[in-house]
Formats: structure tokens, sequence, C-alpha cells
């Protein structure tokens, strides 16, 4: 196993600790990531120029040591007011589109694209050479649509909880939307049934999902 030393962060279901100024490492807590997956993707859309931190492999399937990147994320600017809600889902939707640019892993299928499935604003760094997409976890393989209607069920959450962030999650969300042919109505089904199923889920986020369709479907024009 990795040496590690301080901690730096945690999310629901990894810790990030700190291995020298150049590196840290970023460890599953319940076991059920795949670390050499992960980086395997991120390795190749780096490859092609989408901005992703290095990675190093390692013998731990839970165990993934990433480029240490410094600034804020893209969620720690807006709550800080450096960073606007609507330029914050302008981002989003450009991430989203320069990711599903990258040519497909499966040369049988020319219309898959690689997934992130849980772009949202705290898995955006804002770095001093621009933004760094973070924590693939979720990656696979599959249509951009399935993209764009997990990230719109993320903000859509958050825009109906009814919490301060509301408000800037509905204007993100909007910005994300504002070209509605990305979303179908297939991938939301798709999205919705996925984030009912994610074990990371808080109750109360699993009940907010059905008002979160509802506003993407009024904000993406669908029916």
């Amino acid at each position: 196993m990795t040496t590690t030393g301080r901690l730096l962060g945690s999310g629901r279901s990894a810790d990030v600790y700190e291995i020298d100024e150049a590196w840290v490492l970023r460890r599953d807590r319940d076991g059920w990531g795949d670390a050499a997956a992960e980086g395997a993707v991120m390795t190749y859309v780096r490859q092609h120029g989408y901005p992703v931190p290095r990675v190093r492999p390692t013998a731990s399937p839970t165990d993934l040591i990433m480029e240490r990147l410094s600034g804020p994320t893209l969620l720690s600017a807006l709550a800080e007011g450096r960073t606007g809600a609507e330029e914050a889902g302008t981002l989003l939707a450009s991430l989203l589109r320069r990711l599903h640019a990258v040519p497909g892993r499966d040369p049988g299928d020319p219309h898959s694209r690689v997934l992130h499935l849980d772009l949202h604003p705290d898995n955006v760094m804002l770095t001093p050479s621009g933004p760094r997409v973070i924590d693939w976890s979720n990656t696979e393989s599959g249509p951009p649509a399935l993209d764009w209607a997990m990230s719109a069920l993320i903000l859509a959450q958050v825009a109906v909880a009814g919490t301060p962030l509301a408000a800037p999650a509905h204007t993100m969300l909007r910005s994300l939307l504002c070209d509605p042919s990305e979303l179908t109505e297939q991938a939301l089904s798709q999205a919705r049934r996925r984030r009912a199923a994610n074990p990371t889920m808080t109750s109360r986020e699993v009940e907010l999902i059905g008002d979160a369709e509802h506003l993407i479907r009024a904000v993406g024009q669908l029916p």
C-alpha cells in the first residue's frame, strides 16, 4: 500500500492524501472502485487533449495516484463569489462537449464516447492553467446524451432542494441546457434510474429526483 501523508480532503466515498508536492493519493473507503480502470480512462482522454490530472499506476485497486492540483473547485469559486453561476454552467457544458469530441474507446460503436457521468462543480478544479476534471470513478462508454442528463439531474436536485445553493444551481442548469439538443427523453429516464440507485445518495436526495426531473423538463423543453 502506498505511504501517505496528511489528509487533504474527503468525498462521499474516498479520501485524498498528500504524497509530496507533486502527487496526491485518492483512496476509496469502501473498496468498490477500480482505480486501474479509472486511471486508464484518465490517461486516454488526457492523450487526446482533455484537461485531467496526470495519473500513476499503483498495485492497489482502491488507490489512484494523481497529479497534485492547485486552485479551488468550481463549487468553492461559486460559493466565494469568484465565479458566476451562468459562467459555471457554460463551463460545464463546454467540458462535456470537449469530452464527447474525444474519439470513443469502442471501435465497434462509432457513436459511443467516454462519459464522465458525475460532472458537476465540485468535480472541476480551477487551476492557474485552466479547469481540470477530477473523480472519474463513474466513467463508462456510452451515448453523450446520458452525460448531459446526469449533470443536469445533479444540478436540478440542488436547484429544488431549497438550500442557499438552489438559486445558483437553477441558473447553472439553464446555462448548461441552453442547447436542448444534447438532452433526450431516454437519457433523462436512464439518469433518473441511476441516481436513484446510487448508494452514496441520501434518502432526501432520492426524494428530490422527481421534482428535479420536472425542472429539467421545463428548462430543457422536454415533454
